[in-house]
Order: structure tokens, then sequence, then C-alpha cells
């Protein structure tokens, strides 16, 4: 599957009122708890890639990120599978991968027709609109982009808005300052 997805910094109070208007439905709350590893045989921040264990409502699910395949979003084939948390960590660090950091945030989601609209307030940074669709395979990004940032539009909020940069980078950026 490929995940296409735009963050933006974004005030919720300014949000909402706008996913109302549309009529956007709102399928959940979530407090997300994401775990980060680091590989021992390559730099994932070089490589643009990343591997998590997220715990939310008693489970866990691991994540491997494959490399952003644009400049302008943070679209990327992504894979997921449920876990067992303790012993997924341990298995991890059998294999020579060590924490990278933590990122906790609590997570509205709403959907929007085929757009998943995220109000995120990350611990220690703030809060952020992320939409996304998922897409089959590649040969639907540039639409699909296209239609995010239109969405986005709608808002104010353009290209320009965008952040690549993923919650991890900015959580252990914040922490070196």
């Amino acid at each position: 599957m490929i995940e296409i997805e735009v963050k933006v910094r974004a005030e919720h109070t300014r949000i909402r009122p706008f996913l109302e208007m549309i009529g956007a439905e709102k399928v959940k709350v979530e407090e997300q708890s994401d775990t980060y590893f680091a590989a021992p045989y390559r730099d994932f921040a070089k490589t643009d890639e990343a591997l998590r264990i997220r715990t939310l409502d008693g489970k866990s699910i691991l994540t491997y990120k494959g490399p952003k395949l644009d400049t302008v979003s943070k679209s990327r084939k992504e894979f997921e599978t449920f876990v067992e948390e303790e012993n997924s960590v341990q298995i991890l660090h059998a294999l020579g991968f060590s924490e990278a950091g933590a990122v906790r945030k609590v997570r509205e989601v709403f959907r929007a027709e085929e757009i998943t609209v995220c109000l995120d307030s990350v611990e220690g940074l703030g809060e952020f609109l992320e939409v996304e669709i998922v897409a089959r395979d590649e040969s639907e990004l540039e639409a699909s982009r296209a239609r995010l940032f239109e969405f986005l539009g709608r808002l104010g909020l353009g290209e320009a808005d965008s952040i690549r940069t993923s919650y991890l980078e900015m959580v252990l950026e914040n922490q070196t300052h």
C-alpha cells in the first residue's frame, strides 16, 4: 500500500468548524505511543526509512515506512502488522536494533470522502493536521496528492505549508536545543 500524506501545522480550533461544515465524520480519538528503532546495518535517517512499534488501545502495531516518494509530501510505501509489544522489542534488540526515540500524541481521526483527516496533538510539539489517502500503487500518487492539496487549499494551506519532517525528527531536534 502507498500512504499519500501531507502534514501541516494547524490550530485545531480553526480546523474543527471546517470539518463540521463539510460533514466530515469523526471516526475515533486515539492516544498513540510510538517507539522508533534504529537499524544496526544502515542509518534510517539517511535512507529516509522508519521502523516503529505503535501502541494504542492495548494493541501494538509494527510498521515499516519506506523512503518518501516525492519532494512535497510524506507519501511512501508502508507495511504494518499486529505484534505483541514486549516480545517484538526483545526480538528487535536481539537483532541489534535500538530505540531511536519516542513520540506521544493524541490523534482525532475524521473521514471526509476518501480522505482521512487527523488532528494531532503531539507532546512537546503542538498541533498538526495530517491528511491522507491510501492508494494501491504509485500510479495513483500524483492524482491523490493533488486531491490532498486541493482539500488543504480550502483551509488556505498549500504546498509551502507541507512539513516532510517526521514527528520523531522534530522531537529529537527539540531535545538537542
